[in-house]
């Protein structure tokens, strides 16, 4: 198979409305690994339409506890287990993502026990492996090198970019952050940026359309990265491609692919990719 993103869902942001894109999960496959990159509501049945068999999955990397990017991670694995999953898989991630995963499997435990005595399964326990992002990480996969940098998501102080570099290619995911420059140096020469997006514009619609949270503007506009400073990013970095993605908003009518590209034009004069869910991004 061909290097490529596919692009599960990019909205930014954990809720679901009728005929919106869903949060935020990417498939990548490149120098013949198969990596999922977080797992948002709806990764599953987004994974499985794209094409892939669950049990395909070698690694998921988890950026951050973020719901919208760990949602569907327990679920997931699970159902790639009564899938068929047989061999081990590692799950990176940051510091929590052990508690997390405890959790689940408690809440499995029931159901966990019959399948393994009735159907003859192998113990889920024995295949997930954890391993811990942090500060630093660098680490092969099968000569699939992946590094990680901490960026700025406030009140998120373990959030972090991710970088895949085969003999032929790179790809950098920005994971959630506001505007950073040391991301810049993290991304240089990559073949594909994918970063996420905001059009302050967009930011008050998002505010009106949900109730409950007070302090969401606020959030929105310290912890996010504009589109244009996405763009600028990109510009520092010369990377050959960006592909905006972790849209803010993702599923206004009032906004269309043209508001993105305007404010992108302003930073960013390359090739500049709106992602949407289902999207396929060759790389190299």
């Amino acid at each position: 198979m061909h290097d490529q993103i596919t692009l599960l869902g990019v909205k930014g942001g954990p809720s679901v409305r009728q005929r919106g894109a869903m949060p935020t999960s990417i498939l990548l496959t490149m120098a013949g690994q198969t990596i999922l990159v977080d797992c948002g509501i709806g990764a599953t049945r987004s994974a499985v339409e794209a094409g892939l068999s669950l049990p395909e999955i070698g690694a998921i990397f988890i950026t951050h506890l973020h719901s919208d990017h760990l949602l569907e991670l327990g679920p997931l694995i699970y159902t790639a287990w009564t899938t068929g999953l047989c061999r081990p898989i590692t799950v990176f991630g940051p510091e929590g993502i052990g508690a997390y995963w405890d959790g689940f499997l408690a809440s499995m435990a029931y159901d966990r026990t019959i399948r393994i005595a009735d159907e003859g399964r192998p113990e889920l326990l024995d295949l997930v492996r954890l391993s811990k992002i942090d500060e630093g990480f660098r680490e092969s996969l099968n000569g699939l090198m992946v590094s990680a940098l901490r960026v700025d998501h406030p009140p998120v102080t373990d959030c972090f970019a991710l970088r895949f570099e085969s003999s032929h290619a790179s790809v950098v995911f920005s994971s959630d952050t506001a505007y950073f420059p040391p991301l810049a140096d993290f991304a240089r020469g990559a073949d594909v940026l994918v970063h996420e997006a905001m059009l302050p514009a967009g930011v008050e619609s998002i505010v009106r359309r949900t109730p409950g949270a007070t302090r969401l503007r606020q959030h929105l506009l310290a912890s996010h990265t504009t589109a244009a400073d996405a763009g600028r990013i990109a510009s520092m970095a010369g990377v050959r491609h960006l592909v905006l993605n972790h849209l803010v908003p993702a599923d206004d009518p009032e906004f269309a692919d043209a508001d993105w590209f305007g404010e992108v034009a302003t930073t960013w004069t390359g090739p500049t990719t709106v992602g949407r869910d289902g999207m396929i991004i060759p790389v190299g």
